[in-house]
């Protein structure tokens, strides 16, 4: 009388996990990311003074105006080395792409600024 189990055991092979993993020799570059922070830094800074020179009523303070100028020196920095960043081999563009797009919108933004201005 032998009973036939209900439960039968399943014993998977282990299978090398390769498929599910991209192995790749690619990197994020440092000029990438230093293009990035200073992006974020530009737009941040450059938005910041917009904003709290709205609240004074328009007029621009020196330190303002230091600021964005600060933020402008800032921008076309890093818009140099996104570009530098972006001809590296083998990396990553994902850091690069950000600070080329971040610090072009901040420079977009002086420019717009300094028209604004003459116009004015």
């Amino acid at each position: 009388m032998s009973k036939e189990s209900r439960f039968k055991l399943h014993i998977k092979k282990l299978e090398p996990v390769r498929d599910r993993f991209m192995f790749t020799d690619n990197r994020h570059p440092e000029k990438g990311i230093m293009s990035a922070v200073l992006g974020c830094i530009s737009v941040t800074s450059l938005i910041l003074t917009v904003v709290l020179t709205y609240n004074e009523g328009g007029q621009a303070d020196l330190k303002y105006a230091a600021a964005a100028f600060v933020a402008a020196i800032f921008s076309v920095v890093g818009l140099i080395i996104g570009i530098m960043s972006r001809f590296e081999k083998d990396i990553f563009k994902l850091f690069p792409n950000i600070g080329i797009i971040l610090n072009a919108i901040a420079v977009a933004f002086v420019v717009f600024l300094i028209v604004l201005g003459v116009i004015a």
